[in-house]
Parts: structure tokens; sequence; C-alpha cells
């Protein structure tokens, strides 16, 4: 599936931020969110390997993001198109993908911080805005939106240096239904594929 090498970027620099530790600077339920996510993913990174790192990463994924919204936004207007079986598949297929992915990317943790600097408000989400200072390279300016989606706080998008992993995904997604006769099928197909192997 050549999803185009911006997604790598994001991977690799959304691994980078979950591997950092917390520097307070903004405080609040969402800012704490954030911070919460992060302390648990290096515990996993420092602890674990292999399949019981995915599963952890997936545990992650579930708890804290808002993942059928996040898949919902990011199949966009082929949602619509979709039975209700193919969008449970869609879904699982994404959240497995997702958290193999992560487990891949993530390496051991290299001393990086994550400091939040700010909360916002924003249609209705909380906007942290945060830096990924790094031990070698410029700070990475990372925003995570927050939502209530009635089940507490969930992260419901991560933008890296203005690029937002829902709206990139987006692309990526209808890129490949484009190229494999409009159909939605083969787009699940190929996430199924990629989260079993």
């Amino acid at each position: 599936m050549p999803f185009a090498s911006r997604r790598a970027f994001l991977y690799a620099a959304a691994a980078a931020a979950v591997l950092a530790v917390p520097a307070h600077a903004a405080d609040g339920p969402a800012a704490q969110l954030i911070e919460k996510v992060a302390a648990e993913v290096i515990e996993l990174i420092k602890t674990t390997q292999g399949a019981q790192r995915e599963a952890g990463i997936r545990a992650v994924l579930e708890r804290y993001f808002d993942l059928p919204y996040m898949g919902r936004a990011a199949l966009a207007t082929h949602w619509d198109g979709t039975t209700p079986e193919q969008r449970d598949r869609f879904l699982k297929a994404v959240i497995s993908a997702e958290a193999r992915a992560y487990a891949e990317r993530f390496g051991q943790y290299g001393g990086q911080t994550l400091a939040v600097t700010s909360v916002s408000d924003r249609n209705g989400a909380s906007v942290v805005t945060s830096k990924l200072n790094q031990t070698n390279g410029q700070p990475i300016a990372i925003q995570w939106e927050v939502r209530n989606s009635g089940q507490g706080l969930r992260i419901t998008d991560v933008k890296i240096e203005g690029v937002s992993m829902v709206m990139t995904r987006r692309s990526d997604f209808n890129s490949y239904i484009q190229n494999n006769g409009g159909k939605v099928e083969a787009l699940i197909g190929e996430l199924e594929r990629r989260a079993g192997r």
C-alpha cells in the first residue's frame, strides 16, 4: 500500500511525541490526558517488545483515542456507501494496522521532552499545543485535538507541524480507493492484510 512519505514522517514524529517525558507548562483535563498517554507509552517502550508491545499500544489507542470518530473522518464520503459490516471491519482493521505500525516504529526512548504550552478551545474541541524538544534537532510543533465524545475526553486528531494525521489518512485512503476501482472493500482488505501480517 504505497501511502505517501508524509505518512511515514507523521508516524515517526508521533512516535517520538508519545515517547517524550511530559514537561508541565499548561494544565487542565486535556493537557493531563496528553501527559498520561505519553507516560503510559514510555512505560510500554521500556518494559515490552514484539506482540506484547503491539497489544499495549493497541490498548492505549482504544483507551485514549476516539478511533471510530477518526475512522469515519478518514473514510469521509466513502463512509456513507459502506454497509454496517464493512464499517465494523474497517474500524477493526484500522485500529489493528495503527497498533502494528506504531509498535514497529517505536524504538528506544531517546530523552525527548514534550512541553505542553497551551490549551485553547476551537470548534467544540480542546486543542493542546505542545513542542517536542529533541536531543538533536529543532523542536517539532504538535497540536492534539481533544473532544468529549460522551465517554470522556478522547484524542481525535494530531497535527505535526500543521499536518493533520486524520487528513493525511483521508488523502491516502481516498487515493487507494480511487486506484482500486472506487471500492472501499479493496482498502478494507489491504488494511486487514497489514494488520495481520
